[in-house]
């Protein structure tokens, strides 16, 4: 019974908390208006979510968010020292392909989500048997360090915590 009228809790509780953020007040009416919605809108997209993914680790989740948000700040600084410091001719960028080892669609979404996030790099394109993610990056002299630091710092953890 709970399964039915609460199919995904976790979304419930997201679509909830942006809905009041949404409307920028927390009330008695901007909560329950929100929880009728987080309500609602998984019980009519359930058939879309045929299978739930398993979280193997779902410890691993906090360190992974660490990494990226760290990855984040220093991805920032150093397209801002690009920027303001390199000449056009200096820079060396490429494009990458990095084989995965990741087979779950959302372990690899969530890589190439992080991809496009950190600065200086944007994932492209999945190729049609999902084994590989073509990634462009802004400055790369070594495209081999690349790959290798993509396979190490994300999809590893991704493994991990999905597979």
């Amino acid at each position: 019974m709970l399964r039915k009228f609460l199919p995904h809790p976790w979304m419930t509780v997201v679509v909830t908390a942006v809905w009041v953020m949404l409307v920028n007040v927390v009330t008695l009416n901007a909560i329950v208006f929100g929880l009728i919605l987080g309500i609602i809108i998984p019980i009519i997209t359930t058939a879309y979510w045929p299978e739930r993914p398993t979280l193997r680790n779902p410890r691993m989740i906090i360190e992974y968010m660490l990494v990226v948000l760290l990855d984040i700040v220093r991805a920032n600084i150093q397209v801002a020292l690009i920027i303001l410091g390199k000449r056009n001719a200096d820079m060396k960028p490429c494009w990458v392909t990095v084989p995965l080892e990741l087979r779950t669609p959302e372990a690899i979404t969530i890589l190439a989500g992080t991809i496009t996030m950190t600065p200086g790099t944007v994932s492209s394109d999945l190729s049609a048997d999902g084994h590989s993610l073509l990634v462009h990056c802004l400055d790369a002299p070594d495209p081999d360090a690349v790959v290798a630091e993509i396979k190490h710092r994300y999809e590893r953890r991704l493994k991990e915590i999905f597979e």
